[in-house]
């Protein structure tokens, strides 16, 4: 059993920036691959970054030079760093964790906005 804890959500203005954590507990030995999925009212959940445990690295186009994922293995929590936020960004965003994807955490909301 995985259990996923996001924060650092929120409301945040265009042209701004926010960075996301996702901390990880129980039995984590099994977990090569963490990620960020989002999902916009009325849209399809969609693949934002993912992160293995060795560092490699996939990441939506939608995002490419304007977010960073990174993992630090010691503490199990994987971070999302979101620069240049755009209005489009406003969605709900969920951790993930495995390869394929075996556990979610609740999301946390992203609001970018005026």
């Amino acid at each position: 059993q995985v259990q996923l804890v996001e924060s650092g959500g929120g409301l945040v203005q265009p042209g701004g920036s926010l960075r996301l954590s996702c901390a990880a507990s129980g039995r984590m030995s099994s977990i090569n691959a963490m990620g960020w999925h989002r999902q916009a009212p009325g849209k399809q959940r969609e693949l934002v970054a993912a992160i293995t445990s060795g560092g490699r690295t996939n990441y939506a186009d939608f995002v490419k030079g304007r977010f960073t994922i990174s993992r630090d293995n010691a503490k199990n929590t994987v971070y999302l760093r979101m620069n240049s936020l755009k209005p489009e960004d406003t969605a709900v965003y969920y951790c993930n964790a495995g390869r394929p994807v075996r556990y979610w955490g609740q999301g946390i909301q992203v609001t970018v906005s005026s």
